[in-house]
């Protein structure tokens, strides 16, 4: 049976999805397919690496770490995270990334990135985290507080642009079961963003400025999507049960902690019914 599970973005929205996965892993939850975006990428290779509450003890550890982010590294090279500290000496040295064990997982795990020149989203395959950081830096690399992000001549930022919940990733190839972990509750609805900014700072990058200024829209849309398709049990749908009031790249360790331990809990709410979901042999 191929189960697929769609992690959504959200920056350090994402350790809610940290949280509900280390109950996966508690509770023994397996899929053979996983797509993520931006933070639900750089998170969720932790499931498949099996190392639980990791995600939150790095960034509780050195979110406040000049290394990990500063102003000074954004004026000095584009990113406001440091590219040397966090994506190589922290998963290398300092807070070890699990790579053997990710690499023997029979779990296919997909990045999602917005191609700039053509403003599309592609789907890259996690063979090695290790070998591949430059993918796992561009499915997070956030408009105008990152560099693009170059990986085989391609010219890549942020996938959320471009998808922010790619459950059409899993739809066209008929999945058995396809759970979504979402970052922002059933009432949240994107607004429109002021255009001009895209314009100045991307204007050589006509499809992605397009992409950027009708984000919003293709945001409410899938999220309508899912809500339907959750009625009808196609899909089974995590999301908080509160507002996740934090800011994007959040420093206070009170709040981190608190919107993991949120998805904590409700990853342990939901988990017996998702049990049952995955179990279940009827019709999708």
């Amino acid at each position: 049976m191929k189960v697929g599970l769609v992690l959504e973005g959200g920056a350090m929205r994402g350790l809610f999805t940290a949280g509900v996965l280390d109950v996966f892993l508690e509770n023994n939850i397996e899929v053979t397919d996983i797509v993520g975006v931006s933070a639900g990428t750089l998170f969720g290779v932790n499931y498949v690496s099996k190392q639980p509450k990791r995600a939150l003890r790095y960034n509780v550890n050195y979110i406040n770490d000049k290394r990990y982010m500063s102003l000074k590294s954004w004026i000095k090279t584009g990113n406001l995270i440091n590219k040397d500290f966090t994506y190589y000496k922290l998963p290398f040295q300092l807070d070890v990334f699990d790579n053997k064990t990710f690499k023997e997982s029979n779990t296919n795990f997909y990045a999602t990135v917005t191609n700039i020149e053509n403003g599309e989203a592609e789907f890259i395959k996690i063979h090695d985290p290790y070998l591949q950081m430059e993918t796992l830096r561009a499915t997070s690399a956030l408009p105008f507080i990152s560099e693009i992000i170059e990986v085989d001549g391609k010219k890549y930022l942020d996938g959320g642009i471009a998808n922010s919940i790619p459950i059409d990733f899993f739809e066209k190839q008929n999945y058995d079961k396809i759970i979504v972990i979402l970052t922002r509750p059933i009432t949240y609805r994107k607004k429109r963003s002021t255009s001009i900014q895209f314009k100045m700072f991307y204007k050589n990058y006509p499809h992605l400025v397009e992409k950027l200024e009708n984000r919003y829209k293709h945001y409410n849309e899938t999220v309508e999507k899912i809500i339907e398709l959750e009625k009808q049990g196609k899909v089974f749908v995590i999301r908080p049960s509160e507002d996740i009031n934090v800011k994007r790249l959040e420093k206070d360790i009170e709040k981190l902690n608190h919107v993991y331990n949120l998805g904590v809990k409700d990853g342990n709410h939901i988990i017996e019914d998702l049990k049952e979901y995955i179990s279940y042999k009827g019709d999708k």
